[in-house]
């Protein structure tokens, strides 16, 4: 049985609220997942403390005993806060802990205000993330390098998440149950808590979540690159240098590290941006090719076939059927 490991920070001024929900709903979906399947993967939550100085430690929460030892986090999450800008600001040992992690192979995820924190880091360099609209203007001040997109609720960009407005928090909550758990299972679970499921992350298939946490630094340097080119950049030369090794090295090193070779990871991350721009948006095929770096629309609508199961038309129509009957 597969666990998913996910730290969740309390901060100083952290929405104390926000953070025991994420956890209560991520119990609730794995509940629903044991009584579908005794064997069924499970999400193991993890509560951080970070001090003043930004110290972070394991804590025991509901008399649960902290966990001890170095733990290798699928995902770390800042839920919100509300303190805003510029009075939340990341402490030196909190930036350095969570570069660590993200160094390491850890997602970093972050709600509403507490992006800043993500900012503070330097990860988000060339990212596209969301926040509340209210921080829009502070947040392209302080972090000109990062593109921000307030107009959508959450972006899942892999290996960094960002969600919107306060209350946002249910809706990172139920995109982790639907990456480790599966969509039938986040759909339970929303209906179980009556809360409104994330449109834009009920997929027919399975989106492509990329392997992080192989240990393999190199090859992770190489992974980050190719996310934050979004999957346009794959020229062999440039990912091994990114990752400072020779280039029959890079190869093998990469198809073993994340089970694929570095041309079928950047198609499956150019076809899942495809699969949202589908879904959400009223753009033609042919310029939806264009947008994710394909110039001849019959290799991607073939891509998109091999990888999803349905040529791009049909995925769109049974998408846009499905969702408004909900």
């Amino acid at each position: 049985m597969r666990t998913a490991e996910v730290g969740i920070v309390y901060y100083n001024g952290v929405l104390q609220s926000a953070a025991s929900g994420i956890a209560d709903i991520l119990e609730v979906a794995n509940r629903i997942a044991r009584a579908r399947d005794e064997g069924a993967p499970q999400i193991r939550v993890t509560h951080l403390a970070a001090d003043d100085n930004g110290c972070v430690v394991p804590v025991g929460l509901d008399k649960s005993e902290p966990r001890q030892g170095d733990i290798l986090y699928d995902v770390v999450v800042l839920p919100p806060s509300l303190e805003a800008p510029p009075n939340l600001e990341a402490p030196t040992l909190l930036k350095r802990w969570l570069r660590d992690r993200h160094n390491t192979g850890s997602s970093l995820a972050s709600v509403c205000v507490s992006v800043f924190l993500l900012g503070d880091t330097g990860v988000l360099d060339g990212r596209t993330v969301t926040t509340h609209w209210v921080y829009a203007d502070a947040f392209r001040d302080r972090f000109p390098n990062v593109q921000l997109d307030t107009d959508r609720l959450l972006i899942d960009g892999g290996d960094i998440i960002s969600a919107g407005g306060l209350m946002a928090w249910t809706d990172l909550a139920l995109r982790l149950v639907d990456r480790f758990l599966g969509p039938v299972v986040m759909a339970e679970t929303s209906r179980m808590m009556l809360i409104d499921p994330p449109g834009r992350e009920q997929r027919y298939y399975s989106s492509f979540v990329p392997r992080m946490t192989h240990g393999d630094a190199s090859i992770l340097k190489a992974q980050h690159f190719i996310q934050q080119q979004e999957g346009k950049e794959v020229r062999l030369s440039i990912l091994a240098e990114r990752a400072g090794l020779e280039e029959r090295t890079f190869l093998r090193r990469f198809q073993k590290a994340t089970g694929f070779t570095a041309l079928e990871y950047a198609q499956r991350l150019r076809i899942s941006k495809a699969q949202e721009l589908l879904q959400f948006g009223k753009l033609s095929i042919e310029r939806i090719a264009w947008e994710v770096g394909y110039s001849d629309p019959g290799s991607f609508r073939k891509v998109f076939t091999r990888i999803v199961g349905l040529p791009p038309l049909d995925y769109r129509a049974r998408f846009k059927a499905e969702a408004s009957r909900q």
